[in-house]
């Protein structure tokens, strides 16, 4: 049984009429839960706000398709953070078969201006195939360090990391992919990706990410580093998050992003769950602290 409780009336975010919404990525700033998330039916990026990361606004669109740049038919997958007071947005652009990843700024957080019409990032290594997607940033001591997945545009296939010192120009790690799937765990044989890294005290680097038993059934993850690089070790309690039978979750558990609610003392995990005709955004929680004990 897993240490994640799904909330009893997910999902959470998403319906019918606005069609699917997926890979998110949630920041609380000490009032209100932020959730930048992948609007399909938009082929944009949009944000939603909550004050109990439970009921949320009407989405925003925060960064939408251009047409003319030749890798941007497609915008999803984002990563925002506010850095000095200016939001900075990573994100995926898609077309031609391909992805990759732009930057953009924003000053009031919602309406974002690209940096350029040529992507930050893109799939040249023989790990990175045709695809670069689902960039992670934190933003330690004057330096971006970044996650991103890479391989096959329908899912990725490895994660890999770069850094930079302004957050535009990347140094790719020099042994990439710096984790890859584990055959031996069943729920992620196949492939991984879609991942949130988050630094602790106690468990160092945490990086939730999606496992893949094959490329359409899908599971959320965990495992940590000590310099969230390599040395990468599995929880015992994988996996976290697994589709129900015959309910709305019941193909696949997709990107998972979480905040540390220190006033509940519990995790609060967000993520996207498939079913047959729908795609939406479910919650749920984890009393214990450390998730490698």
């Amino acid at each position: 049984m897993s240490i994640f409780k799904k909330y009893e009336n997910n999902p959470v975010f998403g319906s019918i009429s606005m069609g699917t919404a997926y890979d998110a990525y949630t920041t609380f700033d000490g009032e209100k839960y932020r959730m930048d998330f992948s609007y399909r039916k938009m082929m944009s990026c949009a944000v939603t706000f909550s004050k109990d990361g439970i009921n949320w606004e009407e989405p925003q669109i925060t960064m939408p398709p251009k047409n003319d740049t030749g890798w941007e038919e497609r915008i999803s997958r984002d990563c925002v953070l506010l850095i000095d007071g200016v939001y900075k947005m990573w994100y995926t652009g898609m077309e031609n078969g391909k992805s990759y990843i732009g930057y953009a700024e924003s000053k009031d957080g919602i309406n974002f201006e690209r940096y350029s019409d040529k992507p930050i990032l893109s799939p040249e290594t023989e790990c990175e195939k045709i695809a670069v997607m689902n960039p992670c940033v934190l933003y330690e001591n004057g330096i971006y360090r970044m996650w991103y997945s890479a391989g096959e545009i329908y899912e990725p296939n490895v994660m890999c990391y770069a850094e930079s010192k302004d957050g535009i120009n990347w140094t790719k790690h020099k042994n990439n992919p710096v984790m890859e799937c584990e055959k031996s765990n069943v729920f992620e044989q196949d492939r991984i990706g879609g991942c949130q890294v988050i630094k602790t005290d106690d468990m160092g680097y945490v990086m939730f990410y999606i496992g893949y038993e094959d490329v359409d059934t899908a599971r959320v993850c965990v495992a940590h580093s000590e310099n969230g690089i390599d040395g990468w070790k599995r929880s015992k309690y994988n996996p976290l998050v697994c589709p129900d039978a015959d309910s709305w979750d019941n193909r696949a558990c997709y990107k998972p992003t979480v905040v540390w609610n220190e006033e509940k003392k519990q995790w609060m995990l967000w993520y996207n769950g498939r079913n047959d005709e729908y795609e939406f955004i479910g919650l749920c929680t984890c009393d214990k602290r450390n998730l490698f004990e």
